[in-house]
C-alpha cells in the first residue's frame, strides 16, 4: 500500500531557499515566512519565571507620545483597553531551563513599543501560546477580530500575560495560555493535555512560548465546538478560525513564529519515521 503523504512531503525550508508552498490565493506567499531564517526556536524543558516589582523607564521617558499615540489608535478601534500587561526584562537560558523576570507596564506602552519597531532593546514581549493539536493531527488556529490590536493575524491561541498570570513572585505561563484558551475559545483546561515542555521562538524582540495542546477530538468536531463558542460571544476575540494539517495550509497573516514553529513539528516528525532498516 503507498505510504501516506507526511506533512514534510509539502513542506520547504526557507533556508535552503526553495519555494514554499502555501495556501492558494496569497499574492504575497513570500511573506508567510518572513525572516523566518533569521528565527530560532529552542526546545525548553521547564520555565522558571519571576515577578519584578519595578518600572520600565521607556513608558516614563515617553509618556506624551505614547498618550497620543494610543489616543489616536482608539479613536480607529474604541475597544482598545489600556490594561495591565507583562514584558520581559532579563532571561537566559541553560541546561533546557528558561529563566526570566517580567515587570508590569501599561498596554498603551506595550502597544507603541511593539508599533514603534521595539526602540527599547531592554525589554522583550514573552508571551504563552497553545499550539492547539486535534486528534486527527491537524493543528487549530485562531484568526483574530478586527477590534483587536492583531486583526487579521493567523496564530495560535494566547496572548501578551498580565498580572492574572502572577502567583507571588512567580510568572506562570501555563496558567496564561489557559486563561487565553478558556477566553478566545470555550475550552476549560479539563479539555487539553499539555505536552510535556515548551517551544521557545525567538523572533526579534518577540519570544513566543509554545506549548502543544493535544485535545480527544478530530479537527472538524474540534472547529465546530469553537465556533459554536464564538457565535454567543457579544465580542468575541477571534473572527474565524484556520486549520492547518500540512505546508500547503500557511497563509501569509501568519507572524513568522508559526511557519518556524510547523518547520520544527514536522522536521521532527520526519526524523522519527520508521527508516526501512527499522521494518
Amino acid at each position: 500500500m503507498a505510504e501516506a503523504a507526511h506533512p514534510c512531503d509539502t513542506y520547504c525550508l526557507l533556508r535552503c531557499r526553495m519555494e514554499c508552498r502555501v495556501k492558494p490565493g496569497n499574492d504575497d506567499g513570500e511573506s508567510v515566512i518572513r525572516l523566518m531564517a533569521d528565527v530560532t526556536l529552542v526546545p525548553i524543558e521547564r520555565l522558571e519565571l519571576r515577578f519584578a516589582r519595578t518600572s520600565w523607564p521607556f513608558a516614563a521617558a515617553r509618556r506624551d507620545e505614547i498618550d497620543r499615540y494610543f489616543a489616536e489608535l482608539r479613536r480607529g478601534k474604541p475597544e482598545l483597553w489600556n490594561g495591565r500587561v507583562l514584558v520581559l526584562q532579563t532571561f537566559a537560558v541553560a541546561d533546557g531551563v528558561f529563566r526570566g523576570t517580567y515587570l508590569e507596564t501599561d498596554f498603551a506602552s506595550f502597544l507603541a513599543w511593539r508599533d514603534w519597531g521595539f526602540p527599547d532593546q531592554s525589554v522583550r514581549n514573552c508571551f504563552a501560546m497553545g499550539a492547539l493539536r486535534a486528534a486527527d493531527g491537524a493543528f487549530v488556529l485562531g484568526v483574530m477580530a478586527s477590534h483587536t490590536a492583531n486583526a487579521g493575524k493567523v496564530y495560535f491561541i494566547g496572548g501578551t500575560p498580565d498580572p492574572h498570570d502572577v502567583a507571588g513572585e512567580r510568572v506562570d505561563l501555563e496558567r496564561s495560555v489557559l486563561r487565553e484558551l478558556a477566553e478566545e475559545t470555550g475550552l476549560s483546561a479539563e479539555t487539553v493535555h499539555p505536552e510535556p515542555g515548551w517551544h521557545a521562538i525567538f523572533d526579534e524582540a518577540r519570544i513566543a512560548m509554545v506549548r502543544v495542546l493535544r485535545t480527544a477530538e478530530p479537527a472538524a468536531a474540534l472547529r465546530e465546538k469553537i465556533l459554536a463558542f464564538l457565535v454567543r460571544q457579544r465580542r468575541p476575540e477571534l473572527a474565524g478560525l484556520h486549520v492547518v494539517r500540512s505546508g500547503a495550509d500557511l497563509d501569509a497573516r501568519m507572524p513568522a513564529f508559526v511557519p518556524k514553529f510547523f518547520e520544527h513539528v514536522w522536521r521532527t516528525a520526519e526524523d522519527r519515521r520508521p527508516t526501512p532498516e527499522d521494518s
